[in-house]
């Protein structure tokens, strides 16, 4: 089994990164907004403090130079790659769809679309296969004054996933099945919110417990 800490929309508080890492993960997943509109370079830092490996994407909030910083840190960039650990194989792409509020990296959804296709060329499937996106697909806990404000593009690549660690909406934190695959949006780290994964060894043996630390 795998514990997996899921965190996502840290937007520049870092004050919890202690208290998370106490529940003993085994690996850290970042779903996005590490910083609010920058800066970047305090990133690197609070990556360090992470004893475990840690991948992370960026979200709408993080400037474009969120990449290089990823690139620069300990954690691994999962912007547009792949990657397998043993048994997993975890997906990712940053960045949202557009919003009204014109953030830093926005994307249109045939970027998307391209990005997660090139991401997914030399995946095979896994015991267990993670997406992880900022973004959360179409109709997954993206309702934002009764309308889905989520990724049609996500939405579409949805069912090749058993689990889609999202964040983005703060306020649609929770967790959602569909068709057999698992969506998890923590709420904000920000607010000291996290989501704690146990991976079994067995195909959809999957856990989650949302947390407040």
């Amino acid at each position: 089994m795998m514990k997996v800490l899921l965190l996502t929309d840290l937007h520049g508080q870092y004050g919890k990164m202690g208290s998370f890492l106490d529940l003993e993960p085994d690996m850290v997943l970042i779903s996005g907004d590490l910083t609010d509109m920058g800066p970047c370079e305090p990133v690197i830092q609070i990556l360090e403090e992470i004893d475990v490996p840690c991948f992370a994407i960026p979200g709408n909030c993080d400037p474009k130079e969120i990449l290089q910083t990823l690139e620069d840190s300990s954690a691994v960039s999962l912007h547009g790659a792949s990657i397998d650990i043993g048994k997993i194989t975890i997906v990712g792409v940053g960045g949202s769809n557009p919003t009204p509020f014109c953030t830093p990296f926005e994307m249109k959804e045939e970027e998307i679309e391209t990005i997660l296709k090139s991401a997914e060329e030399r995946v095979k499937p896994n015991i267990h296969n993670i997406l992880l996106c900022h973004a959360p697909p179409c109709d997954t806990l993206d309702d934002v004054g009764g309308k889905s404000v989520g990724s049609s593009s996500l939405r579409d690549h949805m069912k090749k996933y058993d689990l889609v660690c999202c964040g983005h909406i703060h306020d649609q934190s929770g967790i959602k099945e569909v068709d057999g695959t698992v969506i998890v949006n923590p709420g904000p780290a920000s607010e000291g919110r996290c989501a704690l994964i146990t991976l079994g060894d067995e195909p959809k043996e999957i856990r989650v417990e949302l947390l407040t630390v």
